[in-house]
């Protein structure tokens, strides 16, 4: 069985491609060169991919900057400092315009042409900062558009499952549940605003999330070592 798996680089999507790799899946993963200012992530990929045997790593050149608006593309401050209450009063800067929509369509073209059903993503509906296109219904209707848009499942030689088993977990959990899949902790990035030698901030919200995530799990951050 194949199936592609997105990988940024970070703790969830290790964790979803060892997921996958448990289940039984010959993984095919892709990460995106999209113009990110914290590009140190894409080495990460690149570790995680081969520490975790990925079948085929490959890396899809865009460019979201042409869009901008979110600090991740754009000249934009990254919000540091905020606490719970902060991150879930709406959706933070650090929202790319329509990033999951458009990996997932680069994801559903590889497994048309690999002819795999699944596709894995490390999306999270509970410790998250609030992005639209990590919901259950986003992942929902992902998976009918894929069913209708390629020629493979048109004919029924695929049927697309777009599988997200973290979307329900809490960081804590993702972090146990990467622990028994053996996810090499140290090998991950998650921050968005590094500093010239890839160190994390260690205040913006992702590395809150982060270091929330293995304080509640009562485990030690390896990559803070």
């Amino acid at each position: 069985m194949k199936a592609v798996c997105l990988l940024s680089g970070g703790l969830d999507s290790a964790t979803c491609l060892a997921h996958a790799r448990r289940a039984g899946f010959d993984c095919y993963a892709l990460s995106f060169d999209y113009g990110q200012r914290h590009r140190i992530e894409l080495e990460a990929a690149r570790r995680v991919a081969a520490a975790l045997g990925a079948a085929d790593h490959r890396i899809a050149k865009i460019d979201l900057r042409v869009f901008g608006h979110s600090a991740l593309t754009d000249e934009i401050d990254v919000p540091k400092g905020r606490d719970e209450a902060a991150m879930n009063s709406g959706i933070p800067i650090t929202y790319v315009p329509a990033r999951n929509t458009i990996f997932l369509s680069f994801a559903l073209a590889w497994a048309e042409v690999l002819e795999a059903n699944d596709i894995y993503i490390g999306v999270n509906a509970l410790d998250y900062s609030g992005y639209p296109d990590c919901r259950p219904e986003f992942i929902q209707a992902f998976e009918q558009l894929g069913n209708l848009a390629t020629k493979s499942a048109v004919e029924g030689r695929t049927r697309i499952r777009i599988r997200a088993p973290l979307i329900e977990l809490s960081k804590a959990e993702i972090v146990l549940l990467g622990l028994e899949l053996n996810v090499p902790f140290e090998l991950t990035h998650s921050c968005y605003d590094p500093d010239a030698s890839g160190r994390p901030c260690g205040a913006c919200d992702s590395c809150v999330l982060r270091a929330k995530g293995f304080r509640e799990a009562g485990i030690a951050d390896p990559a803070c070592a």
